[in-house]
């Protein structure tokens, strides 16, 4: 059994920042690629960014240059750290994690920016 428990949403005003966490916890040898993906009202979700094991990133044009994820893989945790956070960034951000074949996903955790 695997879980991942995402930490760190919340509700910020725009400009402000946000740092999100994901821990992955139970029967895991290695986790290879982890990264964020987000669902806002009535869209898809989408890739937000990922990281490989090996520290290797890709980013959504739409976060280039904000957001920034990092990973420690001693404590199989990936972060996001987001910054100059937008109204179109409101959404649930989701952790994915990939253990050898399968891919495995947190709970969810909303993020709003408002003023």
């Amino acid at each position: 059994q695997v879980q991942l428990v995402e930490s760190g949403g919340g509700l910020v005003q725009p400009g402000g920042s946000l740092r999100l966490s994901c821990a992955a916890s139970g029967n895991i040898f290695s986790v290879s690629e982890m990264g964020w993906y987000r669902q806002a009202p009535v869209k898809q979700r989408e890739l937000v960014a990922a990281i490989t094991r090996g520290g290797s990133t890709n980013y959504a044009d739409s976060v280039k240059g904000r957001f920034t994820i990092s990973r420690d893989n001693a404590k199989n945790t990936v972060y996001l750290q987001m910054n100059s956070l937008k109204p179109e960034d409101t959404a649930v951000y989701y952790c994915h994690a990939q253990i050898m074949t399968s891919g495995y996903w947190g709970q969810g955790t909303q993020v709003t920016v408002s003023s």
